[in-house]
């Protein structure tokens, strides 16, 4: 392979990275932890690979090495690499935030891919320090030793980064660590890198001798650097703030060091093309953000509130520095290693400086914006400039890298990005912030409120006197409920209880936050009057990134006052699972009904508008199958009544449609043409559906009168079950019925909108949400259980899983999976159903205890498809 075909390839790695850094960042919050993705798909993934390939390339190069040698271990350390990056994304920012938070097996799956990173970073590390042994005195060679120290710094960086997900550290010891673990990486194995790099490839961005005085600053300065990162982490590790904060004052000192030590460079040859400007921006936004860390650590009260003021700076620090020298220096160096013949490097180069000083201006403009307090239109457009201003690198480079490899006939010389008059390089880095000036303008005529304009601001809105108090709870990594609706005026006062497992706050753009929460504690927040939508949000380190918000919506319509609740109506926009539903709650019987003695069944299915609770407090309109008993009074709601019979059995089923529009029934457990048992009958009209069961299974039956999904949704669902042939009796046997409920729909029916996105409020069991955690399936130790499983839908399947129960036996859509006395000896944990889909699980109970059941995708089981399953001594 030869040098440049092997820079195509890697750096294609980087650039894989790079675009999927962009396709997150313009999801934004519709890609569960946005935040920490983009933070660790830049950091983890794109610079770490960027730095892993050209520390290597420059250490060959300084020490006068190969290029050609131990190619074969460098594509394995690469490779090694991003297995372990890639799983730690899957692990924390996927799985993790779609599962509400990290636990168990995601958190193993998280140190797997940090140790397995950590070993290509250390085989990196031993890689350089034997080239530094075996190599001949080079001018330079004091370079390798800043990619040594850095390599270091991010191996400790990788141990803080796995310790800090478990989520289940003590005191202030997630802050603390988040510190570590950010100056690790951005200050350690970043920072240094970036520094001991630049003090020969800066002067060759601009084509200029190097200044006298840099290699002597930046051998004086390295043991600085590594003394200052140091004593960051010791000050995070024994808790002092002070002495965290002097390690950050010390290392801006260094940095700024030889960054003067350069200035003589600039001087005599002025930044103007893309790949200097970007570099020389991103190490101003480095010291500007240095200053600013140090004062914020030196003046914060606690470690919360400097994990707090980190976090403020992300943008400054990432954003500013690491992606704008990240892409300065690959502008330089494509062209440089890609090209065939200097024509084609030229070509090449001025490829990635089309518009260069407009995109640095507007993406610095655009990030200025970015890095101020608050957030808004004003902010978000702004952003929006400044990611299409650097991710406009990403075409270009692939451009670029054309050129370089297929150079085209020129008409002559042109003039080097480095020849650009000064007058033009002001002139397209003032477009560029006019650019972000605009988007922002533009920003705040849609939300002035945003600036502190009359009409949304929460000071200037008018009062109404009355006050809206909500109660919200805890499910994992999400409050409950997740959205609240305030009136316009209103003074908002949140009555937070923790009723989760780990340490939580709330805390509002407004300032108002409660204290940190232990699993069981409560506080009251006052929001203030609210004027206009905005979101809260738990500040311990990770969990805003995994999801966890509160959004307070306003109207924009005035509305009346009602009494406060966290069900803004009857319908229940929102609903509070935390709640319990009080004394006289009678939960849907879940015991199997029993196998009628005959052979002929019938029954009488009458489908009613009726309105029913589906969680506490929250009263829906549905449209369920129901019976009426021999006392005259109907019974009803969702699911259905179980049906039950042998194979072989005749199911005669009446319909009646006594609702206030059409409908219709499909039982799966039959097979004949659907075209009349099947049709729409209108309200007032009945039909007789009759069939035979000819194979067992766990069948569904629902309404499909278009648009079938909503039908379902409102109810129109039941279970079927034909016993498989010879099917032992057991102790205890239940059924479930896992379904969806969309809120807010016209008339307190569910949402079509809703539906047709794919976004439920909540997912149950048997139509009401966790409620079985309020009235416990029961069992004893020893005895064989028995769950029947449906998942009815209209959208979901279900993962059934019974925490601390393994399955011996499983039956799914008509056979044996597994058995106790099969040729298997394994056990099951999960009975994957797809929609429509249904079978059972058997298990016993070793010992007493309450084990919970849930649906294991875990949005849904905190979105109300849990139990509990109450398993008493033996007698």
């Amino acid at each position: 392979m030869t040098l440049r075909s092997w820079n195509v390839r890697t750096g294609l790695v980087v650039l894989t990275w790079l675009v999927a850094l962009v396709g997150v960042t313009i999801a934004g919050d519709a890609v569960p932890a946005s935040h920490w993705l983009m933070i660790h798909l830049l950091g983890l993934g794109a610079a770490s690979n960027a730095i892993l390939i050209w520390s290597w390339y420059f250490t060959e190069a300084v020490l006068r090495l190969s290029h050609t040698e131990s190619r074969r271990s460098q594509a394995a350390r690469l490779l090694l690499f991003n297995a372990g990056a890639v799983t730690v994304v899957i692990g924390y920012g996927v799985v993790g935030a779609a599962d509400g938070g990290v636990r168990g097996g995601t958190w193993w799956a998280i140190l797997a891919g940090a140790l397995t990173a950590g070993a290509a970073i250390a085989w990196h590390g031993v890689d350089l320090v034997r080239r530094i042994r075996s190599a001949l005195p080079s001018r330079f060679g004091g370079m390798v030793r800043y990619y040594v120290a850095s390599a270091v710094f991010l191996l400790v960086g990788v141990g803080f980064g796995a310790t800090m997900t478990r989520g289940d550290l003590p005191g202030d010891w997630p802050e603390r660590s988040a510190v570590a673990h950010a100056g690790l990486n951005i200050f350690g194995w970043v920072g240094i890198t970036v520094v001991g790099t630049l003090v020969t490839l800066w002067p060759t961005i601009l084509r200029t001798r190097m200044a006298d005085g840099v290699e002597r600053a930046a051998a004086r300065a390295l043991p600085v650097l590594c003394g200052a990162v140091t004593l960051l982490v010791v000050g995070a590790l024994i808790g002092v703030l002070t002495v965290a904060a002097v390690g950050v004052a010390a290392y801006a000192a260094a940095v700024g060091y030889i960054a003067w030590s350069h200035a003589d460079e600039v001087r005599r040859k002025k930044p103007t093309g893309f790949a200097s400007l970007s570099v020389l921006a991103g190490v101003l936004w480095l010291l500007g953000g240095l200053v600013v860390l140090a004062v914020a650590y030196a003046t914060a009260p606690d470690w919360v509130t400097a994990y707090e003021r980190l976090n403020v700076l992300t943008t400054a620090l990432l954003g500013g520095f690491l992606a704008q020298v990240l892409l300065g220096a690959l502008s330089y160096l494509i062209p440089v290693v890609l090209g065939r013949k200097p024509s084609a490097t030229q070509q090449s180069m001025r490829v990635l400086d089309l518009g260069g000083p407009l995109r640095v201006g507007a993406a610095n403009a655009g990030l200025a914006v970015w890095a101020l307090p608050g957030e808004g239109w004003p902010h978000r457009l702004a952003a929006a400039v400044a990611v299409a201003a650097l991710a406009s690198f990403i075409p270009l480079a692939v451009w670029s890298a054309v050129k370089a490899l297929r150079p085209t006939e020129t008409d002559g010389p042109r003039p080097r990005p480095t020849q650009r008059p000064g007058g033009v390089v002001l002139g397209a880095l003032a477009a560029g912030v006019a650019a972000v000036v605009v988007a922002g303008a533009v920003g705040v005529a849609i939300d002035p409120a945003s600036v502190g304009l009359t009409g949304g601001n929460q000071s200037g809105v008018v009062a109404t006197g009355h006050t809206t108090t909500v109660q919200i709870g805890i499910a994992g990594m999400r409050f409950t409920p997740g959205r609240i609706v305030v009136p316009r005026g209103d003074r908002l006062v949140i009555e937070l209880t923790n009723t989760g497992d780990q340490t939580h706050d709330l805390v509002m753009p407004t300032g108002a936050r409660t204290p940190r929460l232990a699993p069981g504690d409560h506080a009251a927040l006052d929001a203030g009057i609210v004027g206009t939508s905005m979101q809260g949000w738990c500040s311990l380190p990770g969990h805003r990134q995994m999801g966890m918000v509160l959004d307070v919506v306003v109207p924009e319509a005035p509305a009346q006052n009602t009494p406060s609740s966290t069900t803004p109506d009857r319908h229940g926009e929102t609903a509070d699972l935390a709640a319990d539903p009080g004394p006289d709650f009678v939960a849907h019987d879940p015991r199997m009904p029993p196998l009628p003695a005959g052979r002929v069944h019938r029954i009488t299915l009458d489908v009613r508008d009726v309105e029913r609770q589906v969680a506490p407090g929250v009263t829906v309109t549905q449209w369920p199958y129901g019976t009426v008993d021999a006392d005259g009074r109907y019974r009803g709601g969702a699911p259905g009544p179980t049906l039950r019979g042998r194979v072989g059995d005749r199911f005669e089923v009446t319909l009646v449609n006594s609702a206030s529009m059409g409908h219709s029934i499909d039982f799966h457990a039959g097979s004949l043409a659907p075209d009349r048992p099947m049709r729409t009958i209108q309200p007032g009209e009945s039909l007789n559906y009759t069939f035979t069961a000819t194979r067992s299974g766990v069948w569904l039956y629902h309404c499909s009168t278009m648009p079938m999904a909503t039908h379902i949704a409102n109810g129109m669902f039941g279970a079927v079950i034909i016993d498989p042939p010879n099917l032992p009796d057991v102790d205890q046997e239940y059924v479930l019925v896992q379904s969806e409920v969309f809120l807010g729909g016209p008339d307190g029916t569910a949402d079509p909108d809703k539906i047709a996105a794919e976004k439920p409020d909540l997912v149950v069991f048997n139509g009401y949400a966790n409620q079985y955690d309020h009235r416990p399936l029961t069992a004893r130790v020893g005895q064989r259980v028995r769950i029947w499983v449906l998942a009815a839908g209209p959208n979901r399947g279900t993962a059934f899983h019974v925490v601390g129960g393994q399955f011996d036996t499983v039956w799914k859509e008509g056979a044996y999976l597994l058995r106790p006395d099969g040729p298997r000896s394994g056990g099951s944990q999960v009975l994957d159903l797809a929609p429509a889909q249904g079978g059972f699980v058997e298990l016993t109970f070793p010992e007493a205890g309450h084990y919970p059941f849930v649906t294991h995708a875990m949005v849904d089981a905190e979105r109300g498809a849990h139990g509990v399953i109450a398993v008493s001594p033996a007698r």
